[in-house]
């Protein structure tokens, strides 16, 4: 049972690094607002899509 002991432990910590890095990123890092356009076809625009 040691191995399989072994294994889980290293199990968990890989998840715990994994949650980590992913806190320390919604936590520390901070998105850049920018202005978007986006180019809708006239065809779109029309009822029925004609």
């Amino acid at each position: 049972m040691p191995t399989l002991f072994r294994f889980i432990a290293t199990l968990a910590i890989l998840a715990g690094l994994a949650f980590g890095a992913m806190f320390a990123l919604a936590t520390f890092v901070e998105p850049t607002p920018r202005e978007m356009s986006v180019v809708i076809p006239a065809s779109k625009l029309q009822p029925g899509g004609k």
